[in-house]
């Protein structure tokens, strides 16, 4: 991957804008398929957050830039201006549309797998997952699978109703045990991420370390349908608040730096 300049780095770093370096990443994830991530790394981050998009899985790549409204994909740059690396997971080469059923499946788990093997390799920092809407199936699952191989998980608008077989509140919650943050905003009145049924996440999470339940209320300027990204469902009109929460959150949680002792031989 290319490395933007350092002076270039902390210049956009410090204005929250793409770097030149930023740019597409594509692994081999299970036989034949292949999983693209939107890649962006930048200097002195504390971790990596591997954001999963809600819909129909997609980043929205159009002519070499990010063009998705989705919560996740518009906020990229305040989560890596937080001091995040942040890689947003596309859909794999086999698919297209990651309905709830394949989010929660073995096969996607696995893809997932795979993007926190490469990240965790490559850059020797804790993985968090970060999923929104759909999402949250994705990271609820592969945060169920894969244990201590990631440091913490982020749901926001959580798929809630309790008539999905896949909501997150009716995945087997008991087997995460990481730092979980649920956020969501009061105001949500998307049909499959109630805000009232936020509450069941936490409750079911009764091996988590740690967990929050941080409902947003406050934004302005929704429009479109209320399951849509420019609605309350994507925090419109208070990014840089939510964005801030989830920050804090991961940051009281990173873990202490090793103590220092004698360097290795080389």
């Amino acid at each position: 991957m290319r490395r933007a300049l350092p002076a270039l780095a902390a210049a956009c770093l410090a204005a929250g804008v793409a770097c030149a370096g930023d740019g597409l990443v594509r692994i081999d994830t299970r036989p034949g398929v292949k999983v693209g991530y939107w890649m962006m790394e930048r200097p002195k981050a504390s971790a990596v957050l591997v954001l999963l998009p809600g819909g129909e899985g997609g980043i929205g790549l159009k002519d070499g830039a990010l063009r998705s409204t989705n919560f996740l994909v518009r906020e990229r740059d305040r989560f890596a201006a937080a001091g995040f690396d942040v890689a947003i997971v596309g859909k794999p080469s086999d698919r297209d549309d990651l309905d709830l059923a394949f989010r929660a499946g073995p096969e996607h788990v696995e893809d997932l797998r795979r993007v926190v093997e490469e990240l965790r390799t490559r850059y020797r920092k804790p993985v968090w997952l970060v999923g929104t809407s759909r999402g949250t199936v994705s990271a609820a699952a592969a945060a169920i699978a894969l244990g201590d191989a990631i440091a913490g998980v982020v749901l926001t608008s959580s798929i809630t109703a309790p008539n999905v077989a896949q909501a997150v509140e009716n995945l087997p919650l008991a087997k995460i045990r990481v730092p979980v943050l649920v956020v969501h905003h009061r105001k949500d009145a998307c049909r499959d991420t109630p805000a009232r049924e936020a509450a069941r996440i936490v409750d079911g999470l009764t091996q988590a370390p740690a967990k929050k339940l941080l409902l947003m209320d406050g934004g302005s300027g929704a429009r479109g349908g209320y399951c849509q990204p420019l609605h309350w469902h994507g925090f419109i009109g208070m990014e840089q608040e939510t964005v801030d929460a989830i920050a804090d959150f991961i940051r009281d949680r990173r873990p202490e730096p090793a103590a220092r002792g004698p360097s290795p031989d080389s």
